[in-house]
């Protein structure tokens, strides 16, 4: 399009802001008031519009896609009413520190003073879960209001942004577009006293170096190995990491186990703690009787005030500080081993050994797995070098759309999805996004039929063995759920796996096929 800036309405100044800082994918679920947006990108062949069919789709979507590509992702979403359905996956972005630019269509502003019955508070839903939040008043601002929000939503590595945007802004003409920020990237500098604080510490015996998840890709993971190397501290990353590399030849890090009395027994022996890019471990959840921190009482904790973007900087400035020169040793690598897929009956142990044996060089593993994860993580640490996308916030439904985004984002790269069934249930709608997107996903739907986690729990808490009243609120059963006729439905071929003979052919079927697969393996526990 070769209109002149001063003859755009606001949407197109919105979208030419857009395309200017190289946001060149929306992923939406609009409505009217956004009409005159849709308009706009309407205009402009070089946007590619994603539709999801519900708006945790579609932030979800997008957080997949910035995760994968390290650029702000942007959603349009419908009033209050429709961010407020996709609050769910900006929260898990948020923890995530992935790089979100959410844009919320909104009644006309001389529209809103009568209540409308689509008019809400949109300001007060984004704020919990938005580090920015803006309502663009005109349209010769609307420019410059997006390209803040889009600085915004890379501050420090990865922030959500929220801009909301009333209709006349962007149906009304005088829209300027923004190129570029307008502000240099800050110089990142590290403190030599600090830097020499940590490096004493990490010498000290019971030494733990804490990283999140900007540290755990190379070069930040490989220098963390160096450093480990040479202090033989121990490595540990979060419970959950937005994106990790892990399999075979890659540096290996501890996770912080999900369950509070695994976490209480894998820190024990940790008496020094230096925390870089995460903070200080705890419970997921509050227990009658046991601790919120999982660190030893005793341990001395030094943390790092490093935001997502200065910790591969701080790592490095760790290294020289030590003389770390020397490439972490075999042992501290995870291995390829022998790698063979499990056979015989349908086992998540053996099911771990068959993604670990067949899953692809250089592949995205999304892992929404839940309960099934404690038995099928393991035997995938001796894998082919792959990315590992998890779900960082806790709230449940992020897998499919997660996949979806990165699959979106990295077309030539094989995405496979470990989806539990009752969480995949939040927002299967994922599915038709991914059959009309051609979108490159296996997703391994595990399907038991209950929210095993919350069986676990109720017995945490002290209840035992659930009666009919708890059944009735965590099993998925009366009637089963049928996952191939549900896949199929949304376009998504399907296929069911019973044992993991039958698993193996049609996993190994579904990685060398173009387009999105979905196989229900159908076990217990």
């Amino acid at each position: 399009m070769d209109t002149k800036s001063n003859q755009l309405n606001g949407a197109e100044s919105l979208v030419e802001t857009l395309l200017g800082a190289g946001i060149d994918t929306c992923f939406a679920n609009p409505g009217t008031s956004e009409m005159h947006l849709v308009g706009a990108l309407d205009r402009y062949s070089r946007m590619r519009c994603v539709l999801g069919l519900f708006e945790g789709v579609v932030t979800g979507a997008a957080d997949g896609y910035a995760r994968m590509t390290g650029r702000p992702a942007a959603s349009l979403l419908h009033l209050g009413p429709g961010f407020a359905n996709g609050i769910a996956n900006l929260h898990n972005a948020r923890k995530a520190g992935t790089p979100m630019l959410s844009i919320v269509g909104e009644h006309a502003t001389y529209h809103r003073q009568y209540d409308a019955p689509l008019s809400s508070d949109i300001e007060g839903l984004a704020r919990p879960v938005s580090h920015w939040v803006r309502t663009s008043m005109t349209a010769s601002a609307l420019g410059s209001d997006v390209a803040a929000a889009i600085e915004a939503s890379g501050e420090g590595g990865g922030k959500v942004a929220t801009l909301i945007v009333p209709a006349d802004v962007a149906w009304n003409s005088g829209g300027q577009p923004v190129t570029g920020s307008g502000r240099a990237a800050p110089q990142i500098r590290t403190d030599e006293a600090l830097v020499a604080e940590a490096a004493a510490t990490l010498r000290k015996e019971g030494a733990a170096l804490f990283i999140g998840s900007p540290g755990l890709r190379d070069p930040a993971l490989s220098v963390a190995g160096r450093i480990a190397e040479v202090t033989g501290c121990r490595l540990i990353g979060p419970t959950s990491a937005a994106r990790a590399r892990r399999g075979a030849g890659t540096v290996a890090v501890e996770r912080v186990p999900y369950v509070v009395d695994q976490a209480l027994n894998m820190l024990s022996g940790i008496r020094h703690a230096v925390f870089c890019g995460m903070t200080e471990p705890v419970a997921f959840f509050a227990y009658p009787g046991k601790p919120s921190l999982v660190l030893p009482p005793e341990a001395e904790i030094f943390s790092v005030r490093t935001r997502a973007n200065e910790v591969a900087t701080f790592l490095d400035a760790l290294a020289d500080h030590l003389g770390a020169s020397k490439p972490a040793s075999a042992h501290r690598l995870l291995g390829r081993g022998e790698r063979q897929p499990g056979r015989g009956g349908m086992t998540l142990e053996g099911l771990g050994a068959s993604i670990a044996a067949l899953l692809p060089d250089d592949a995205i593993l999304v892992d929404e797995s839940i309960s099934a994860s404690f038995k099928l993580l393991p035997a995938l640490r001796q894998t082919a070098p792959h990315d590992h996308l998890q779900l960082t916030g806790g709230s449940i439904g992020i897998g499919l759309p997660l996949a979806t985004g990165a699959a979106v984002a990295a077309p030539n790269r094989k995405t496979v999805c470990l989806q539990a069934d009752g969480s995949a249930m939040y927002t299967l709608q994922a599915l038709w996004t991914q059959a009309r997107e051609r979108a490159n996903v296996v997703t391994v739907l595990l399907a038991n039929g209950t929210y095993a986690t919350l069986h676990r729990e109720f017995a945490n808490v002290g209840f035992g063995v659930p009666g009919p009243n708890a059944i009735a609120m965590i099993d998925l059963d009366k009637p089963d759920l049928d996952w191939v006729r549900l896949a199929e439905g949304m376009g998504v071929p399907a296929k069911e796996a019973d044992d993991l003979d039958a698993f193996n052919v049609a996993f190994q079927h579904a990685l060398y096929e173009d387009g999105p697969c979905l196989i229900v393996v159908n076990y217990t526990g």
